[in-house]
């Protein structure tokens, strides 16, 4: 007998989904360290230069890395690229969506 599967069409956020608390927050970390990530490999920079960058330890850095960021916050993730010669801006705009809710995003 074969048995069907379900599934649930799921909403822009993952952690949300599966019931992470503070789930817009984690998801925008979530992001910004990609961001991160994402710059650290294109520059080939190793984890303890980047700790030096950041004012961290290697392993923390490694961390991050790994999706182990709850213990930076946005405020201090955003240093970090800011630290990696990033300009960061922060836009605030009008909710224009009428099937979805008000959203943080990362560009």
């Amino acid at each position: 007998m074969s048995r069907k599967k379900g599934y649930k069409i799921g909403s822009r956020n993952v952690f949300k989904d599966i019931g992470v608390p503070n789930a817009e927050e984690h998801l925008v970390k979530a992001q910004l360290v990609f961001k991160i990530d994402t710059i650290l490999k294109a520059r080939g920079l190793k984890q303890v230069e980047a700790a030096g960058l950041f004012g961290v330890r290697q392993p923390d850095v490694s961390k991050m890395l790994r999706g182990e960021f709850r213990q930076f916050s946005v405020e201090r993730l955003l240093r970090f690229l800011v630290a990696l010669d990033q300009d960061v801006e922060i836009v605030v705009k009008p909710h224009r969506g009428r099937n979805n809710a008000p959203a943080l995003q990362v560009f």
